[in-house]
């Protein structure tokens, strides 16, 4: 009787609560508040990479949010464009450092798609006439010149291609070829590269002057299109003022088949450094010491940096 008492007034022991998962670590939202209401966010988490993230504030604004460490120097050269070119790029309505030195930056949306996700469906007149645009809104930056390399504000520039095996680190400014020789064959004698390879390899370096307003990452990612033009181009945070054969040059490293195909599109309507792009790739090959590829082992197989073996 006593048993059957207690069934009827506790049937069943308490089912225990499944914990509670832990908060989205970028919109703080649980599944269980979610379960609760039926608000659904226009406020979406993008990109995200090391310690940075992309957001979209509904269809009209992008809020950028960083660690406050260089390369950061995106919203003061998207103000030195606007002042100096009709290059179609982002509008900068904020930028602020909180208490925690993390970097904010709201902006409004570029209209259009990257050209990323239209390249596969793309003609090649339709290709070209992309090319084509850029290449003639990149020329507006060939008259911002410099008496140094450096990045906005006099400060050092950033490239893990020009300065290989150093990504993140500062470098420069700089005033000459010399100095900005010194700064590259760093990453060679590390690696303990031979000294003939560095002296001829340094002879054939062409003049890195003018210094020239560089955008410097033109991949397909960074290009924006709606109806067959360009409607803007992104990701200025790196640039600065480069040697005049560097845009032309960062040009031709592709990040996958179809960003080498834009690029090498791209290239045939910019000024030309090809000599300057051969010095470069047979610098970047000896920035792998010992492990070299075929062109790097012919650089030094043969005594002679003129060698070339296409990539």
């Amino acid at each position: 009787m006593g048993q059957y008492l207690t069934k009827i007034l506790s049937p069943n022991p308490p089912i225990p609560k499944t914990s509670i998962p832990s908060p989205c670590s970028a919109c703080s939202w649980t599944l269980e508040r979610q379960d609760n209401c039926c608000y659904e966010s226009h406020v979406k988490l993008f990109y995200g990479v090391s310690d940075r993230g992309v957001w979209s504030l509904g269809s009209h604004l992008i809020l950028k949010e960083r660690q406050n460490t260089p390369p950061n120097f995106e919203a003061s050269n998207i103000r030195l464009l606007e002042k100096a070119t009709s290059i179609p790029i982002p509008t900068i309505i904020e930028d602020w450092v909180e208490e925690n030195q993390r970097y904010f930056t709201l902006m409004r949306r570029v209209r259009g798609e990257p050209l990323s996700r239209l390249w596969t469906n793309m003609s090649a007149n339709q290709r070209e006439s992309i090319a084509k645009q850029t290449a003639d809104y990149l020329m507006q930056l060939r008259k911002l010149q410099s008496p140094k390399m450096h990045c906005v504000e006099g400060q050092p520039l950033y490239s893990a291609f020009l300065f290989p095996n150093s990504y993140g680190l500062p470098h420069g400014p700089f005033s000459s070829d010399d100095e900005l020789w010194a700064e590259m064959e760093m990453a060679l004698k590390k690696l303990e590269v031979p000294e003939n390879a560095r002296l001829l390899l340094r002879k054939r370096m062409p003049p890195a002057t003018p210094y020239t307003f560089t955008h410097g990452d033109l991949t397909y990612v960074n290009i924006m299109v709606e109806d067959g033009r360009l409607t803007g181009i992104l990701d200025w945070e790196s640039s600065g003022y480069f040697p005049v054969w560097w845009e032309f040059t960062s040009a031709g490293i592709g990040l996958g088949q179809e960003d080498k195909e834009w690029k090498d599109l791209l290239q045939r309507f910019m000024p030309d450094y090809t000599t300057a792009r051969e010095f470069w790739l047979d610098f970047y090959s000896l920035s792998k010491y010992p492990n070299l590829d075929k062109r790097g082992v012919a650089l030094l197989g043969n005594g002679d940096s003129n060698s070339h073996v296409q990539k």
